[in-house]
């Protein structure tokens, strides 16, 4: 089961109590299931209980009593025990992982993206005329960008679009102003230049860079207008460059390379990934990959690219401390065990590839 089936699965729950008269509440849209804190146990934890609390009439420990057994015995939910003022923690059954692993490495850097064959539509039918975007988009609409003359305010457009049409919508980018050079040093492109558009278009105007980021290259530069959120001013300098843990874009790049380079290393000791349970998987990595789905729908949503990429150093310093464990050691024979967590690694990477490649950021396969 993966995080987001999980959630699903505590809302199920809840409606099944209300149906049932032991809660008197309007099911909550989404159900918010994360590592364990301090004094939890279990694979993930909710606080479902806690948000109900209120609109229910009861305390906490008493709305987590209820949702309990309707929790227990759910196939994938080993045990569910309660702690604190209410906290439900859920223990997953042994193939959690494998789940979430093999669902990844299925659809590869589409993970979390619509459909592909939708989005490929979405993609090329951006590039037609007005008319024939409306008659395909899936809503009979068209999201339209406009953005002023600005490279940042580009860049971000550029990468809002891609993220936009990564889950399915049609888009259109236009901007007060377009220097060619862009597009030749940083891969952004408009569909067309001059005064906003008279169909209300989202504007994007996120705070301007301090200073030209075009002497850092492509994947710096896009790095350094994109992390920050909108309303940040961006910081334009050489530390974008260091190859050294300091720098956030250097760690993602560097545990997408890393997981690379295990499956070639466990290629030639003569095994391969095969998704399985992990007894020692970490669970920051698994929920952090859990969640990519609801960060890229979220960065759509809320026209935030940057929420990816700070999405994307998560994942990267949850994996980096697990890839070292992945091969056999000394004189180990690689085993199940091993084949499990190169998977694990193969889908941390998949995972980084995939957001880095929305960002419109190469993902090496060597640093």
């Amino acid at each position: 089961m993966t995080p987001a089936e999980l959630s699903s699965t505590v809302l199920h729950a809840v409606r099944r109590a209300v149906d049932a008269g032991e809660l008197d509440v309007t099911v909550p849209a989404r159900a918010v299931v994360a590592p364990p804190g301090p004094g939890g146990c279990g694979d993930y934890a909710t606080n479902i209980a806690l948000q109900l609390a209120r609109p229910a009439g009861q305390p906490p420990y008493r709305v987590a009593e209820v949702l309990r057994p309707y929790l227990v015995g759910i196939d994938g939910v080993a045990d569910v025990v309660l702690t604190g003022p209410g906290f439900l923690n859920i223990s997953l059954g042994g193939a959690a992982p494998a789940a979430l692993v093999e669902e990844i490495l299925s659809a590869g850097t589409r993970y979390g993206c619509a459909d592909a064959s939708d989005a490929s539509d979405a993609s090329d039918a951006s590039d037609a005329s007005d008319a024939s975007d409306a008659s395909d988009a899936p809503d009979g609409s068209v999201v339209r960008l406009h953005c002023p003359h600005d490279l940042r305010a580009v860049v971000v457009a550029d990468a809002v679009a891609r993220v936009l049409r990564c889950q399915g919508a049609l888009v259109r980018v236009t901007a007060e102003g377009f220097d060619r050079e862009w597009t030749a040093a940083l891969g952004v492109r408009v569909d067309g230049v001059g005064p906003a558009p008279l169909s209300l278009p989202v504007p994007v105007r996120p705070v301007p860079a301090p200073a030209d980021p075009l002497p850092l290259g492509r994947d710096a530069a896009r790095w350094a207008l994109l992390h920050p959120a909108a309303h940040d001013r961006p910081r334009i300098g050489d530390e974008h460059l260091a190859q050294r843990e300091g720098n956030p874009l250097f760690r993602v790049r560097y545990a997408h390379a890393r997981s690379r380079a295990l499956t070639r290393n466990a290629a030639d000791l003569g095994f391969a990934a095969e998704p399985g349970p992990v007894p020692d998987a970490p669970q920051d990595l698994l929920a952090a990959l859990g969640d990519h789905p609801r960060v890229l729908a979220a960065a759509a949503a809320h026209r935030a690219p940057d929420r990816i990429a700070r999405h994307l150093v998560a994942v990267a310093d949850a994996a980096l401390p697990f890839l070292p464990t992945v091969l056999p050691r000394g004189g180990e024979k690689p085993s199940a065990a091993h084949r499990a967590r190169l998977a694990l690694a193969e889908a941390a990477g998949t995972v980084l590839a995939g957001g880095l490649t929305l960002l419109g950021i190469d993902a090496p396969d060597h640093l």
